[in-house]
């Protein structure tokens, strides 16, 4: 029991941290909640360093210590942090500001389950817990525009968790057990396996907007606080992928499952650029492209149990994806929610400016930028496993990402009619900009000097 624990520290510190700021809110103390939330939130993270070699299991399996638990932990907390700067940098002095401090690092608690769930319980409380505070965060605001989106995302997720469970069953009843790692049992059984699997795709598939569960995204991002909105396009897509991963790679190859994620992976990288060329609203369109990224690391959960870059593909890029969709958003801050905001605002504020283009070529996958390390990893993990039709369906629509991310870069540098208005920027977000921002840029020459 005391040997578990210890492998669960990082986990205990932020949920310890949630209840701490859950009391701090009781004296309407925000500032001081999120001072406790960035220091639990940096705690986790170096408690989480030594455990990065573990490659075990604890609780009898429920939970996995393992490199892909560890990255996550590596990968969520920090963005949690920068999350949280980019809220205080939002609606700093607005009422109930601490309870939206306390949901965000409670959602990330359910996002480290996602991540690190060997079994199906845990994986359904991950998904509840991640599901219930992304639901108050968008409803967060209390106007129309808000509550019609938590509406949605609440009704829909409540359905498709309810799909989810239930085709659990079926994993259930073939293996015998809720543990992912008796998965195999179901070779015998690919009818079994295909339909638990359907379910947790529809499951999962909502977390991480994957088509035909990518309804809610643009209506929620765009309800939603800006912050709240970069937090939902990267944290919890970021631990659904996750949670595929470790949920996929102990289904056995031989029931057929890779072949659906590819399928499906082709149309959500297609849909998403198509549908986000015709936003006029920056963050719908942000919305639309984290559809199409999903896309992309689906290349990765497809050659799961048979290429050895599948789990690092995945992992790099999620770090990037991180990095550059944060600080897209947090200029989305600065400029404002709008395509005609952005005119001229490269010449009003260069440096932002040039900040903005470093995070969308990334996205598009421009070298030596860290997403294109990332998208290199991805397709040469997706052809490894044989899939090399989707590899260049990907490199493809990297094409079409580029005319998607020119519509928001172009305008930047053209004349603006009248003088821009130059409001000041907030320190918190300041930090977001300078450290997505390096990270972005330099990971990737870091990745070219250092391959290995």
């Amino acid at each position: 029991m005391a040997r578990d624990l210890s492998f669960l520290f990082p986990e205990l510190m932020l949920a310890s941290t949630v209840v701490l700021m859950l009391g701090v809110e009781m004296l309407r103390a925000p500032r001081l909640a999120l001072t406790f939330g960035l220091i639990g939130l940096g705690l986790s993270t170096a408690l989480t360093w030594p455990l990065l070699e573990a490659d075990t299991s604890v609780f009898g399996g429920t939970y996995r210590v393992d490199l892909l638990s560890g990255w996550a932990k590596l990968i969520l907390l920090p963005g949690t942090a920068l999350a949280l700067l980019m809220t205080r940098a939002e609606i700093a002095g607005q009422d109930r500001e601490g309870s939206i401090y306390t949901l965000l690092c409670l959602v990330t608690l359910g996002a480290l389950m996602l991540a690190g769930g060997g079994d199906m319980m845990l994986l359904v409380l991950g998904v509840v817990l991640t599901g219930l505070g992304s639901f108050a965060m968008v409803a967060w605001p209390r106007d129309d525009a808000a509550t019609e989106a938590a509406m949605k995302y609440l009704v829909f997720g409540a359905v498709t968790g309810s799909v989810m469970i239930y085709g659990l069953t079926f994993w259930f009843g073939g293996a015998g057990s809720t543990l992912f790692s008796e998965l195999g049992a179901l070779q015998s059984k690919p009818l079994i396996a295909l339909a638990g699997l359907v379910a947790v795709l529809i499951g999962l598939g909502y977390k991480a907007a994957l088509v035909p569960f990518q309804f809610w995204a643009p209506d929620a991002y765009d309800g939603a606080p800006v912050s709240v909105a970069a937090f939902l396009s990267v944290i919890t897509k970021v631990a659904a992928v996750f949670a595929f991963a470790q949920v996929l790679r102990d289904l056995p190859v031989a029931t057929g499952w890779p072949i659906v994620v590819a399928l499906i992976a082709a149309v959500t990288m297609t849909f998403g650029y198509l549908a986000a060329l015709v936003q006029s609203n920056v963050v719908r369109l942000l919305a639309y492209s984290s559809v199409a990224q999903a896309g992309y690391f689906m290349l990765g959960i497809v050659a799961l149990g048979t290429s050895p870059l599948a789990l690092p593909s995945v992992i790099v890029f999620g770090a990037a994806y991180v990095a550059m969709n944060l600080g897209a958003f947090a200029v989305i801050m600065i400029a404002g929610r709008n395509l005609d905001n952005f005119k001229g605002f490269g010449r009003a504020r260069p440096v932002v400016g040039v900040a903005m283009v470093v995070f969308l070529l990334s996205l598009t996958g421009i070298p030596p930028l860290f997403g294109f390390v990332g998208k290199v990893l991805l397709f040469g993990a997706a052809i490894e496993a044989g899939y090399l039709w989707l590899a260049v369906i990907g490199i493809l629509n990297s094409v079409l990402a580029l005319a998607v991310y020119l519509r928001i870069v172009v305008p930047m540098y053209q004349a603006r009619d009248g003088e821009a208005v130059r409001a000041e920027v907030a320190l918190p977000l300041l930090v977001v900009l300078g450290a997505t921002a390096l990270v972005t840029a330099l990971m990737g020459l870091f990745a070219g000097v250092f391959p290995g």
